[in-house]
């Protein structure tokens, strides 16, 4: 029996994410698992008037790449991909792998070589997202890798993944749309304002947020959703952080990161493990040292780390911070081939202050 979950989530995505309209071209992303959500979303993008250009991922096709691909195969930026990144009115990126940690035993330069050949798609994203000329949006289909990584079974995972997104509702979008606004209340928390300083067991760091705009999260780019989040000014952050979570990114898993900053830039850099992958990481560009993104998550319907980023970064009482490319319509201007987001639990003893007052304690906003 068909799932109407797969339904409503092919029509949160469709028309609420992206907004699909008359003439839209548009490109789907996704490996041969998702799709029942792919041919949900097709359908409905026909039916919208648009243009969808189907582009599916072999089930190993990552692990072959790098596996046998030349040198010049890893440097070489995707021609197609490229051209709807220019070109196209909208994408979504559909993340849907089996097996999450294929990827794991990979040369790191090889990655990295390959991350600077993609940087002129993820420039374009950005660039033409920030001017509304590009509907980007990103999620995920479960599959068993995914559950797997969450400690659960794939029912189990479906289950959470559907309430995360509230595919259950009778009205999906009219709950998005409910997000949105009671968001605005957080985002006028932080408007107009300057000094940040987030403190608590875990972390002691300050930030300037002066004449930088926070984007209210509420389902446009990512499903699920939930935050608030800028661009720090580059070189304003300084102090320290210990994330709680692991930081996931390229199929490799880093424990027990601290990173000192000091004039925006990381100054020392450490972890419980996978430390190398971590400093090499670092050394992607120069980019890559500073922040592009700090973020509080507001979706306390994902209450548990799952081992994914798309979900944990949205995990109400927790922040994140991206080491690498910001979003334009913020106002940052870092550059970088990596966005790399490191979550921070704020729910114990912790608080955000700004211009001094604080506006957030233990996990929770101050009204």
């Amino acid at each position: 029996m068909a799932d109407n979950r797969v339904q409503k989530f092919a029509q949160i995505l469709v028309d609420h994410s992206a907004k699909i309209t008359e003439g839209d071209r548009v490109l789907l992303e996704g490996t041969t698992a998702a799709i029942p959500l792919m041919e949900e979303m097709y359908a409905l993008i026909l039916q919208r008037g648009g243009i969808p250009y189907p582009a599916l991922e072999l089930p190993h096709q990552q692990e072959l790449f790098f596996e046998h691909a030349s040198d010049a195969a890893i440097k070489h930026t995707p021609i197609f991909r490229q051209m709807a990144y220019d070109q196209f009115e909208s994408r979504f990126r559909i993340h849907s792998v089996e097996d999450t940690r294929s990827l794991s035993t990979v040369d790191p330069k090889r990655q990295a070589d390959h991350g600077k050949a993609l940087q002129p798609i993820l420039e374009s994203q950005m660039r033409r997202g920030a001017a509304k000329q590009f509907k980007w949006v990103t999620t995920l289909f479960p599959t068993e890798g995914y559950a797997k990584d969450a400690g659960m079974s794939l029912k189990q995972y479906e289950d959470f993944v559907y309430s995360a997104v509230h595919a259950q509702e009778k009205d999906p979008i009219a709950y998005w749309k409910q997000v949105e606004e009671d968001q605005k209340r957080i985002v006028e928390r932080f408007e107009g304002h300057d000094k940040v300083v987030l403190r608590g067991p875990n972390v002691d760091l300050t930030l300037s947020i002066k004449g930088r705009t926070f984007l209210n999260a509420a389902g446009e780019h990512n499903m699920p959703d939930g935050e608030i989040y800028t661009g720090p000014v580059e070189k304003s952050v300084k102090g320290w952080v210990r994330f709680t979570y692991p930081a996931i990114t390229q199929g490799r898993s880093v424990e027990g990161i601290e990173l000192q900053f000091v004039d925006g830039q990381v100054f020392n850099a450490k972890a419980k493990t996978n430390e190398e992958f971590l400093l090499r990481m670092l050394e992607t560009d120069k980019g890559a040292r500073y922040l592009g993104e700090f973020a509080i998550g507001t979706n306390f319907e994902i209450d548990k780390f799952t081992g994914n980023i798309l979900f944990d970064e949205k995990i109400g009482g927790s922040f994140h911070i991206a080491l690498g490319a910001g979003y334009p319509e913020t106002g940052s201007k870092n550059t970088s081939s990596i966005h790399w987001d490191m979550i921070c639990d704020m729910r114990k003893d912790a608080e955000i202050l700004v211009d001094g007052e604080v506006v957030y304690k233990n996990g929770k906003f101050v009204f």
